[in-house]
């Protein structure tokens, strides 16, 4: 057995001797109990090696051949984290529309994917009383919060990657920036990692009193992180973006808000206000075109207006 430990993480990395059932090999080399061995699998941190490819196992009585590996990367901090609902906008039976809220994942780790929004449709989502399967075909950020499309067999998965892969998916999103804007309509072209990347915004209201201005966005590549990139690279960058935003202005904001709002936590801050609102595509099933958009009350933005 290998142990590797890092800040109360361990990867445990075993390779079966004989014939054996996986519970039991994890048992007896890593002095962890067994239930929480199967909480583990459960939540996605139990690996297993198949014809040289690394796939989840869950199944904890699963038989390994000798020579057979299995890698567990155990967190207790990654296992224990709460994880926010998601909200179902529409069920096509082949694929599902959700709206992921700020702080759930796209798409897991090898420490574990119960906080992504594919398996914890797959865990929490039984319409027939059975789960169903999710297929990853697109990503949002941990921070945002929006509409994300889950396919449901291979078959559509395919379809809908193929959609994304060509730019025939139309996706809409608005944020709250640092600033106002010069111009009410413009548009970035800068290369994301020597890629083309445009980015199309539109002020649709300043707050003066905050220094704020709400935006409509759409993008043409989906380039990683691209509209937080853009907007920085203007010099009005999202609220609440810790990664590529004004840490200065977001403090004087949060103390604005404080001041304003009479909260009472002196550390509140905040999240990133940033919202996928809207998307559009050829359903790969009817062969038409559909629109899905959220209401504004449902964009889980923060009240900076007081007519919010």
């Amino acid at each position: 057995m290998t142990n590797f430990i890092a800040n109360n993480a361990q990867h445990y990395q075993l390779v079966a001797t004989r014939p054996i059932a996986a519970l039991e090999l994890l048992a007896q080399q890593t002095g962890l109990s067994k239930q929480q061995l199967k909480d583990a699998a459960q939540k996605g941190a139990l690996w297993i090696t198949r014809h040289k490819k690394a796939e989840r196992l869950r199944r904890v009585k699963t038989e390994l051949k000798a020579e057979q590996q299995l890698d567990l990367y155990y967190n207790p901090a990654v296992l224990q984290q709460s994880c926010p609902a998601a909200t179902l906008i529409s069920d096509q039976h082949d694929y599902s529309l959700w709206c992921k809220p700020r702080g759930m994942l796209s798409q897991g780790s090898k420490w574990g994917d119960f906080s992504a929004l594919y398996r914890w449709v797959e865990m929490h989502y039984q319409p027939d009383g059975n789960n169903r399967q999710c297929w990853l075909v697109h990503r949002l950020d941990r921070a945002t919060c929006g509409l994300q499309l889950l396919a449901h067999n291979k078959k559509t998965a395919q379809k809908l990657t193929a959609l994304f892969e060509h730019n025939q998916v139309k996706k809409q999103y608005q944020a709250w920036v640092h600033g106002k804007l010069q111009k009410p309509h413009q548009s970035i072209a800068t290369p994301i990692d020597n890629k083309k990347a445009v980015t199309h915004i539109q002020s649709l209201q300043y707050l003066d009193d905050l220094n704020i201005s709400l935006l409509d966005i759409t993008i043409e590549q989906g380039r990683k992180h691209q509209i937080r990139k853009h907007l920085a690279s203007i010099h009005h960058p999202i609220v609440g973006d810790r990664l590529h935003g004004s840490a200065d202005l977001d403090k004087k904001l949060n103390a604005q808000l404080i001041d304003r709002d009479q909260l009472k936590d002196p550390n509140f801050a905040v999240d990133l206000q940033l919202t996928a609102y809207k998307i559009s595509f050829i359903c790969p099933i009817e062969k038409k075109g559909v629109t899905y958009q959220l209401e504004q009350n449902s964009m889980d933005f923060y009240p900076f207006s007081m007519t919010d």
